[in-house]
């Protein structure tokens, strides 16, 4: 008997517990301001209308009619597509190795706030005396205490509510995480609009550059922040609807979704930018010298903003570290669970034995990035495998699906069965011509920038890294995930889940 979700409610709040992470924090609000500002929400809500919730339908159906892992649903969908579901599969076992090491680095950074112990110049803090990186890239060093022990808490947390399974383990965690990261940065935002050069912010925030709209990179950025930011195209949403009850309600869960997500995206860019002015203000500049994104966002400019902050510093550096902890736990989860069950599906294991497996081997490998060197291997392992992992993932299985496959008219109609918001026509188009043609246009200018990058100079690799280490941590990383999903198609399903692979459909 397949595992459930005890409510839909858990179920809601576990896909918004993987689709709010770390990115809707730290890099949406720096997306939006250099995109126009005000003006980016209209091809930001385009581009979730036509591109996110319309993945997020398709995908809640696959693993709502075919109720298995990404493998198992897309090999019931097609036998010769199941290594699409791997792909997917194993670009969030990588994913998640790197993952769990920021989320160690935002562990210890909540207990830094107490005393502000990152003093005044917080970029030395982090890079020398917490990270303790390397001179250069490809050296790995020795392991740092530092971040291999509260990546050893991260591991256990995870793993600890996998192996408690969906309605005891994930769900329940979600109910907890999700209502309290909430809560948390809402005390934020409004102590963060309370302090003086708030407003400044914000205008700068939402203030709208309409001429921005015309350029096509601008509608690129939009489309790129919605399809990173909802967990699509990786395994994790097709995994966790295979869990839905027959009689759910495919549209609106993805419509609830969608918009939650955005609306936590919102809430995160009003926050940031009501800090970001409050700093400029007290540093006497204005607001474009201190916009920041990622890493220099969250352990770089926050901590100088909270030793700014007029009273009560330690709690609210706590409270702002502590929801980068909650919002990157419940992804991290859903990113695990992909493999977990793929595993179980695969292997007819147990699901204790398969997070034994997976979880552990993703525990020991996420070492390599708690070592001096490993901030270098996170950074091109991040790049490489979001933007020619995921990316590529979503192109391909979007094509394949909707082109080769013809399966839009059977995913319409299962979706119908079920659902209050019906789709027909606009959902078919955007998924069969506006979507995989902005995908298509976002590939081909990625691969077209590191090619170009590869008759540079020798510095003309992302980042400026070498060729070599570019090679091995970059695109050994991207090509790995494709690898190996291939090689996981060609081992032969255990004989009991074999007999299964043909009953998805009649199920539902």
């Amino acid at each position: 008997m397949r595992e459930q979700w005890g409510t839909r409610a858990g179920f809601i709040l576990a896909t918004l517990g993987s689709a709010v992470g770390l990115g809707n924090i730290w890099r949406f609000p720096a997306v939006a301001y250099e995109n126009g500002g005000g003006a980016f929400f209209i091809p930001y809500l385009f581009a979730l209308l036509t591109a996110g919730i319309p993945l997020l339908i398709m995908e809640f159906t696959i693993g709502h009619k075919y109720r298995g892992s990404a493998p198992l649903s897309f090999s019931r969908m097609n036998k010769k597509a199941e290594w699409i579901g791997w792909w997917g599969v194993f670009v969030a076992f990588v994913i998640s190795t790197y993952y769990s090491v920021i989320i160690a680095w935002s562990i210890s950074y909540s207990i830094y706030a107490f005393n502000l112990s990152w003093g005044e110049d917080t970029e030395g803090f982090l890079f020398n005396e917490y990270l303790q990186i390397s001179d250069a890239e490809g050296i790995v060093g020795g392991l740092v205490p530092g971040v291999v022990i509260p990546l050893i808490i991260v591991w256990v947390i995870a793993l600890g509510i996998l192996f408690k399974g969906v309605q005891r383990g994930i769900e329940l965690a979600n109910r907890i995480f999700i209502p309290t990261l909430v809560i948390i940065f809402l005390i934020i935002v409004i102590r963060a609009l309370t302090l003086p050069g708030a407003f400044d912010g914000l205008q700068a925030f939402f203030q709208p550059d309409f001429s921005a709209i015309t350029s096509g990179e601008v509608w690129i950025a939009a489309y790129g922040q919605i399809f990173f930011s909802l967990s699509i195209a990786f395994a994790i949403m097709i995994t966790y609807s295979s869990y839905l009850s027959k009689k759910s309600d495919i549209t609106n869960n993805a419509f609830i979704t969608g918009f939650g997500n955005s609306s936590f995206e919102l809430l995160a860019g009003i926050g940031v930018f009501a800090a970001l002015g409050f700093m400029a203000g007290q540093a006497g500049v204005a607001i474009e010298d201190v916009v920041a994104g990622g890493v220099g966002l969250a352990f770089v400019v926050f901590p100088q903003i909270i030793n700014q902050f007029p009273a009560l510093n330690g709690l609210f550096g706590f409270l702002f570290f502590a929801s980068l902890v909650l919002a990157g736990l419940s992804s991290l989860i859903s990113i695990s669970e992909t493999y977990v069950r793929g595993l179980s599906d695969k292997f007819g294991i147990s699901r204790s034995t398969s997070v034994a497996i997976g979880g552990g081997l993703a525990a020991v490998i996420s070492l390599i990035y708690a070592t001096n060197g490993g901030l270098y291997f996170l950074d091109a392992a991040d790049y490489f495998i979001n933007q020619f992992g995921v990316a590529l993932i979503g192109l391909v299985e979007v094509v394949a699906i909707a082109w080769f496959m013809r399966k839009l008219n059977v995913l319409r109609d299962h979706a119908n069965t079920t659902s209050g918001i019906r789709i027909g026509f606009f959902w078919k188009f955007s998924l069969s011509i506006i979507t995989p043609l902005v995908l298509g246009y976002m590939m081909f200018d990625l691969f077209k920038l590191n090619l170009l990058r590869q008759f540079d100079t020798e510095t003309g690799n992302y980042e400026g890294y070498s060729d070599i280490f570019i090679y091995y941590s970059g695109w050994a990383v991207a090509l790995f995930a494709l690898v190996v999903g291939i090689i996981f198609t060609l081992i032969r399903w255990q004989k009991n889940q074999a007999n299964n692979l043909n009953e998805g459909a009649s199920e539902s």
